[in-house]
């Protein structure tokens, strides 16, 4: 039996991978808007610049999600699943959710959590694999994670903080009992919080430890200096998509700090500035504490005042991959 998996680019089931969709326009060139990166535990602690475009379904999120289009899991009473971005495909903007995008699917073994920075994706089911043309200015990233039935319904927990627009979810009658919350969240309702923001350890299918930290619109700060960069006791270097005018300056007020990103280098060599990122990511600035997370948020004004999250990991390959893209940053 095969079980639901996030997959590689080879539609092989592996524990995690992560994306990293290069902007149209670098330094010095103007590409077509959807070559990527790809990153797992199989490729070392270097980029592989995949074969495949973005606006293909053959790449790892097409192979992961054909699992939802072409299996059609979202015909099933066996499995579950949630397509949530705060900017739908097709559908008008809302304000009021938080700024968070992503996909689960699973069935009462495991499944996968797409958490991703791309608006108006991924289509509706029936449609099949399809990428936004929006989707190809800047760059973006996707992780995905392969976990145990059990782990979702921590999952589902940390979903009610980020509050967000679940577009397309599908929750059948025998996964109730463990999941009502996302039940709950599919129907459009908004349940009360205990806190105003929320920390869980979570464990991948194979074992690897990955922290999600949650916020709601509720915790008023910018989520990167304000709270998990103290939390990790460690200092960021942090990528985000900066609106001018509205942006947060590098944070050296608190004990750890929250310093910007500016340029981004990729093999090839790929360089890039930032305003054209539309990825959140951050690493820990000293290398021996080796942490890495990928998000919703920006470092932006109005952000602090919405729901959002971030998934983290010491893992070291993911680590290095990242720290290695860091091609100028604003100090303190």
């Amino acid at each position: 039996m095969t079980h639901i998996a996030c997959r590689n680019e080879a539609g092989e089931p592996v524990d995690w991978f992560i994306v990293y969709k290069l902007p149209m326009y670098q330094i010095g060139e103007v590409s077509s808007g959807v070559e990527y990166m790809y990153l797992d535990s199989s490729t070392g602690s270097s980029w592989m610049k995949s074969p495949f475009m973005v606006n293909t379904s053959e790449g790892a999120i097409g192979r992961t999600l054909d699992q939802l289009y072409l299996g059609r899991a979202y015909q099933s009473n066996s499995s579950v699943y949630a397509l949530y971005n705060d900017a739908p495909p097709d559908i008008d903007y809302i304000k009021g959710f938080g700024h968070t995008k992503g996909v689960l699917l699973l069935d009462g073994s495991q499944g996968f959590w797409l958490s991703h920075s791309v608006p108006h994706f991924p289509s509706f089911p029936e449609l099949g694999y399809h990428y936004p043309s929006s989707g190809k200015v800047n760059g973006q990233t996707a992780l995905c994670v392969t976990y145990n039935y059990e782990q979702f319904l921590l999952i589902a927990q940390q979903l009610l903080y980020l509050y967000p627009r679940l577009y397309n979810c599908s929750v059948p009658a025998p996964f109730l009992p463990d999941l009502a919350p996302l039940a709950q969240m599919c129907k459009g309702s908004k349940r009360p919080l205990v806190s105003n923001k929320n920390m869980k350890n979570l464990r991948s299918a194979q074992g690897e430890k990955f922290v999600s930290f949650v916020k709601s619109e509720y915790f008023v700060d910018d989520i990167y200096a304000g709270w998990v960069a103290q939390v990790l006791g460690t200092d960021l270097l942090v990528e985000t998509w900066q609106i001018t005018k509205h942006e947060l300056p590098s944070n050296c007020s608190l004990s750890k700090h929250a310093m910007n990103i500016k340029r981004v280098r990729l093999p090839g060599p790929v360089l890039f500035q930032s305003h054209w990122d539309h990825s959140k990511w951050c690493v820990s600035w000293a290398f021996q504490d080796q942490w890495t997370c990928l998000g919703d948020l920006n470092r932006e004004k109005a952000q602090a005042w919405r729901g959002g999250g971030l998934v983290c990991s010491r893992n070291p390959i993911i680590y290095k991959a990242f720290r290695q893209t860091v091609a100028w940053y604003i100090g303190c």
